[in-house]
């Protein structure tokens, strides 16, 4: 018999597309389960399988859940590491990997949340924070065609979900991605070749249209 694996994700979820990404990328036979997450109606499994924080995504992995994405992909990539290793050999390297996996775990998502929920001077200063953090990033990438060198790794997973966003900061934050930070567009166009990350994303309209949804609901508009 084998492996039984299930994974609960909310569509729209940046943290939720990478466990999908890093399950795609592995081949692994997987059912996924959605989760409503917006309007807290959240599943018995849900809530059962993350009791914590109750929140996707989860990976139940023969009955036994793993929780917090970054954490989850680790998890993906040490089981099942026959096939596309996701984190690199050599241990400093490993190290750097985990490093900037955080720094858009903690420090983009933070200011891109915060262009499309905020208004006015705050907006702005949330913008060009993060526009620094896409620079950044855009430094770290150089060159190479991935974070990960000549394939796709830990940080690409981590990070390629925020380009579903993409057009909501944009049109948000008043500004043009592709002429900010041109090479990390490429990039993204690069990783949607793949087909794990092409089955996982969402389009960008459709994420758009749920962020005026949110903000009205919020009460923002």
């Amino acid at each position: 018999m084998g492996d039984e694996v299930i994974l609960l994700g909310y569509w729209p979820s940046q943290y939720g597309m990478r466990a999908r990404i890093a399950v795609e990328e592995k081949g692994i036979q997987y059912e996924y389960k959605e989760e409503d997450a917006f309007n807290y109606n959240k599943s018995p499994l849900l809530l059962e399988m993350n009791p914590v924080h109750k929140k996707t995504p989860v990976l139940v992995h023969n009955g036994k859940p793993i929780c917090e994405s970054l954490i989850v992909i680790e998890y993906i990539d040490e089981v099942w590491n026959h096939k596309s290793p996701l984190l690199p050999s050599d241990p400093y390297d490993r190290a750097q990997a985990r490093f900037w996996a955080d720094f858009v775990h903690r420090k983009v998502y933070d200011a891109a949340k915060r262009i499309w929920t905020t208004k006015g001077e705050e907006r702005e200063g949330e913008k060009n924070e993060f526009i620094e953090c896409m620079k950044l990033l855009e430094q770290q990438l150089g060159e190479k065609p991935y974070f990960g060198g000549d394939s796709l790794g830990f940080v690409d997973v981590a990070f390629v979900p925020f380009y579903s966003w993409f057009q909501v900061y944009e049109k948000f934050g008043n500004f043009n991605m592709e002429a900010e930070c041109p090479n990390i567009i490429a990039w993204a166009k690069r990783c949607l070749q793949k087909q794990s990350v092409a089955n996982t994303l969402p389009d960008q309209h459709k994420v758009y249209d749920l962020a005026i949804w949110i903000r009205k609901k919020l009460g923002i508009e």
